[in-house]
Parts: C-alpha cells; structure tokens; sequence
C-alpha cells in the first residue's frame, strides 16, 4: 500500500521537518545483533503473522536477507509492525532501521521525507476488486459506484485521476484506517468496489469468508514500484540493504539457489564463485564478510524461490511473474552485476 500525495503545504512542511536519525546503521545492527524491520500489520504473502507470532512474507524476506548479509544469521530480525501513517516516522525517528513494507517509490517520497529506497522487490499496480454479483469486466463501468479506500494512500489520488481521465462520473469514497477494515467493509456490502495495489487485492481477496464470490479487474491504472527505504545520509546501510535485493536477483539470473549454493561457491561459473564469496573481495566493500551473498541465497534463497514461495505458484495468491520476471524473461527485475 501507499502513502498519499497529501495535499496543502502545510502538510509537505511538515513532512519535510520530520525528525531524521543520522548514525551508522550498520555498525549499530552489528553492535545490538538485529535488524528491526518495519512491516504491515498484516498482509498475506508480503509481510503477515501467523498464530504463533511468526512472520512471513516477500518483504519479511526481504528483512532475513539483510540479516543473514549481515549478521550470517536471517533469523535475527525483530518486527515492528506499522500501518500506512506510522511507517515514515517510525524509519525517520531510528525506530526501524529499515522499511521494507510494501511502500511505493516516489518522488515525494525521495525529496520530503528524507527515505532513499534502494531498489524494486515488487513492481504493482493500482487495481480494482469487485463482487461477482456486481456484474462488470472492466473498471470502465465503475460509474456511480461506492468504492473502499485505505486512507494515507496514493490511492485516492490515483482513482480520482483515472474517473476524471475516462469521464466516468462521479463515486463515493468509502474510507477506512486499515487494510483490515477495508475489506471488512467491502464484504459486508458497505462498497461495490475494493482498490488497492492489485498484489493486495489478491492477499485481500483470501481474508474473504468467500473469495470465489469476488473478482480482481484485469485494468492498472498507476505504477507502484514497491521497495524497501532507508533513511537518507547514511550511505553504507543503504549499500547493504541495496545489494541484498541485488544479490538476490543476481543469484536467479545465475541460476544459484538455495539448494545448488554450496556446489556453484566452490567452483565452476567465476560469476556464481565470485558473488558467493569463492574468490573474496566483494564483502569488504559492503563492510560484510565473503559470505553475505552466499548466506542470503543458502538461508533465505534467490529472488525466484522468495517470490514464488510467498506471492506465486507455492502461495495461496498464485501471483504470475509478469513485470516481475527476470529482464531476460521479459519481466522488469534487472540487478547490476557484482563486480
């Protein structure tokens, strides 16, 4: 989900002189022996507990490879789960060292809220999810409709947008503080219509006492590139949370996984040997040991296994790869190389 465009300049000011923590990050993590992630308060298959506490998720995933970077170790993570309002000031005040939830990269976002988001680990899209019993195959027909909304979110710009652009009149906004509430209030019949990012529409969809009885629309209407933010002036934590996604991606072009990790470490493609630390060198410049890759890949796996165990073919959403994809797939997902 997405924090909104807010409007007035009140509100950008405000923004804008909101605390920021300057320190070293990473030295703090190595000193205290845990990374303390931001993540929803519960979203199915991007960061969501279960009935024992345990928390799992692309982006909780996204907080073990970070750990197990850095501390050769993915189970040393400690969550703190946030709603839409609190994340930014929540990574802003220190109280997380990282926000790898769910949270879209914008231009506001770089230039107000002192984040930098170091890469893309979910290009989404604002959808539609609507009740069979509504009878519409298009947001075309949206016209008139009661539509939940999660308040903090670029979604109520987006949708205002896209109704005034394809002159479908007006609807009526149902606002609600929480994903949670949000589809409450759509399967009790308080809206017609659900919008959020569509990867979220399918996570809501399951939370359903019927979720055949609801259909996600085949319109996007925004771009949503979803990545985890770090605070801005602190240039060796971000490398490291950067070259965790990095390393992931790379590690699926390389064909290195979870399984296969040990044998490619120790021989065979130089480019495999030199990411898993088989050759030295590249740790030292993150301020990591050899073996931070090689740790992200064997605990946590590549980016393919992370996806498709949290939000693909292993996970109840049955998300396909689509913009996902590796770039030579015909998906969006492009690493650097690690040189």
């Amino acid at each position: 989900m997405k924090t909104r465009f807010i409007s007035g300049l009140v509100a950008v000011t405000l923004a804008c002189t909101a605390p920021l923590v300057a320190a070293d990050t990473l030295a703090s993590v190595k000193k205290k022996g845990f990374v303390q992630c931001g993540v929803s308060t519960g979203l199915p298959g991007f960061s969501n507990p279960d009935d024992k506490g345990n928390w799992t998720g692309l982006d909780v995933d996204m907080c073990r490879a970070v750990a197990a970077a850095v501390l050769g170790d993915q189970g040393k993570v400690k969550y703190t789960p946030l709603n839409a309002k609190e994340r930014f000031t929540a990574l802003q005040s220190g109280e997380v060292d990282m926000l790898p939830r769910n949270t879209t990269w914008t231009l506001t976002r770089d230039a107000s809220l002192g984040l930098k988001f170091t890469g893309v680990n979910y290009y989404d899209g604002q959808g539609f999810m609507v009740s069979k019993n509504l009878g519409v195959s298009s947001a075309k027909e949206l016209g008139g409709a009661a539509i939940c909304i999660q308040s903090g979110t670029t979604t109520e710009v987006n949708l205002a947008s896209y109704f005034r652009a394809n002159n479908l009149g007006t609807y009526t906004p149902v606002v609600f503080y929480t994903s949670d509430h949000t589809v409450k209030g759509f399967e009790s019949g308080r809206c017609d219509v659900l919008t959020s990012d569509q990867s979220q529409l399918y996570a809501l969809r399951i939370k359903l006492a019927k979720p055949e009885d609801a259909i996600v629309l085949p319109e996007i209407i925004s771009k949503e590139p979803l990545g985890p933010a770090v605070r801005q002036g602190d240039d060796a934590w971000f490398n490291v949370v950067r070259w965790s996604l990095f390393a992931a991606i790379n590690a699926e072009e390389l064909g290195i996984t979870s399984a296969n990790v040990d044998a490619l470490k120790k021989g065979g493609d130089p480019s495999a040997a030199r990411l898993l630390g088989g050759e030295g060198g590249l740790g030292s410049l993150l301020g990591l040991g050899d073996d931070w890759a090689y740790n992200i890949v064997k605990q946590v796996g590549n980016y393919g296994e992370m996806f498709e165990r949290n939000v693909g073919s292993g996970s109840p959403l049955k998300i396909e790869r689509g913009l996902n994809a590796l770039w030579n797939k015909g998906g969006l997902q492009y690493a650097p190389p690690a040189l």
